[in-house]
C-alpha cells in the first residue's frame, strides 16, 4: 500500500491533546514511478484550510476518517464568516451494516460545525 504523507499545521483541536503539527497519511500516491490510486481518497492542497476528522491506527498511522468523508474545506463567505463544506461523492459508500448510503453535499458555518462536534462529544446527537 502506498501512502502520501502531509504535514498539517493544527490551529484548533476538538478532541485529544492539542498538537501544532500532524503527519496525516492518505492512501495512494507515487513511489519509484509506481502509482496507486484509491477511490474516495482525499486530496490536500498546500496553503488551503481544512477541518479534518482523523483516526490513528494501531500502528500509529493517522488518516482521515472515511477517506474523503472526514475532510471539509474551510473558506470565508461574502460576509467574512468561516464556512465548512464537503461535496457529494460519486463513490459507492456503505454504512456500518453494509448497506449503500448516499453522501450529499454539506455546507454550514464553522461555528455551527463546532457546536455539533461539541454536542456529540458531550454525548448528544449533534443533529
Amino acid at each position: 500500500m502506498i501512502y502520501t504523507h502531509y504535514q498539517v499545521q493544527v490551529t484548533n483541536t476538538y478532541k485529544g491533546a492539542p498538537v501544532r503539527n500532524w503527519d496525516v497519511a492518505v492512501p495512494g500516491g507515487v513511489v519509484n514511478r509506481v502509482q496507486q490510486a484509491v477511490a474516495g481518497a482525499p486530496m490536500l492542497t498546500a496553503g488551503k484550510d481544512y477541518l479534518l476528522f482523523l483516526w490513528t491506527s494501531k500502528t500509529g498511522l493517522t488518516q482521515v476518517i472515511g477517506l474523503s468523508q472526514g475532510l471539509f474545506n474551510v473558506s470565508s463567505n461574502s460576509s467574512g464568516q468561516l464556512m465548512v463544506s464537503r461535496g457529494a461523492t460519486s463513490e459507492t459508500m456503505l454504512n456500518a451494516s453494509g448497506q449503500i448510503m448516499t453522501v450529499s453535499t454539506i455546507q454550514m458555518t464553522l461555528a455551527q460545525m463546532s457546536s455539533r462536534i461539541q454536542t456529540v462529544l458531550a454525548g448528544g446527537s449533534g443533529q
